[in-house]
């Protein structure tokens, strides 16, 4: 397995049970590379999203590394949902600001990105004032969302639109990587596009199990407090969070749909008609995206960010 050697830019996860609601804490703070572990390479921002018991999507998010952020550790321990979304961010575009922190929040959606996407101008000519109402921060991955959240609202699907969405971008702009997590009340969209970085997946037949108030067994498969009762969930992340064998590699233009604790694939995309590689990217794009980056910058060197 590759999972793991990458070092370089953001992390995502995202999981659902498709119902029961259960901490992340286990992969947010206690697996062998989670994400609190992770931000020791990724330090620019910490973002926690999950769903209120309403269904109604909350985030907490700080412009600092989730090792040092100890209301991310409270939150990792303390809310319970169905479905989250998390992420630790290498700044390549837009200053280190919350509002350029993910997870973002349009029309009760969150999404979080992992990657670089070029020909902002292009991508904001497309949208309306209305679509322009719902970004708050710099970056390029809140435009991409404004743009796929316009697309879902014209098309008055989630799927159709994030398809719709990701091919005219593919066909009109300059792209790294658009990996990406987009999350409803138990569903979750992940999308490895093309193949410059990694996506991984972890199946509840596979070993992703929820946690809350987990208890250490004799294997990683842990089992909550509540009457020793495994919850089963789906774990989709940048690269495996632990050592569990069956972490599977999405394909390059794979459309993961989990829906509940169903799961499809679907392969709608061309490869980006400007796909860009590291050797195209100059600045702190560069930087951010370099496969062998350390944490540390250059003296001075402006944050820039996903």
């Amino acid at each position: 397995m590759t999972g793991g050697e990458e070092q370089a830019m953001c992390r995502l996860f995202g999981m659902t049970t498709g119902g029961p609601r259960v901490q992340a804490s286990f992969w947010l703070l206690d697996s062998s590379s989670s994400l609190t572990t992770l931000s020791r390479e990724q330090p620019d921002g910490t973002g926690f999203g999950w769903f209120s018991l309403g269904d109604e999507p909350v985030r907490d998010r700080a412009p600092i590394a989730a090792f040092e952020n100890d209301d991310f550790a409270h939150a990792a321990r303390q809310i319970i949902s169905h479905t989250f979304v998390s992420h630790v961010r290498y700044a390549s575009t837009g200053v280190l600001d919350v509002h350029n922190t993910h997870p973002f929040d349009i029309n009760d959606r969150l999404f979080a990105h992992n990657g670089l996407v070029q020909g902002l101008d292009v991508i904001d000519s497309w949208l309306t004032d209305v679509d322009r109402a719902h970004i708050e921060g710099q970056t390029d991955s809140e435009l991409v969302f404004a743009f796929i959240s316009a697309e879902i609202k014209r098309r008055g699907d989630t799927t159709d639109g994030l398809v719709a969405a990701v091919r005219r971008l593919g066909a009109r702009v300059p792209i790294f990587s658009l990996n990406l997590l987009l999350a409803e009340p138990r569903r979750i969209w992940a999308l490895r596009y093309p193949d410059n970085r990694e996506l991984w997946a972890l199946s509840p037949q596979g070993g992703g199990f929820g946690q809350h108030r987990a208890l250490a067994s004799s294997s990683r498969r842990m089992e909550i407090d509540a009457g020793d009762a495994r919850v089963p969930a789906y774990v989709v992340a940048s690269q495996p969070l632990d050592d569990d064998p069956d972490w599977r590699l999405l394909e390059s233009g794979e459309l993961l749909i989990i829906d509940g604790l169903g799961a499809r694939s679907l392969f709608p995309f061309a490869n980006p008609a400007h796909t860009l590689r590291y050797e195209d990217l100059v600045g702190s794009a560069a930087l951010a995206m370099r496969p062998d980056r350390t944490q540390d910058r250059p003296s001075g060197y402006p944050h820039r960010g996903e």
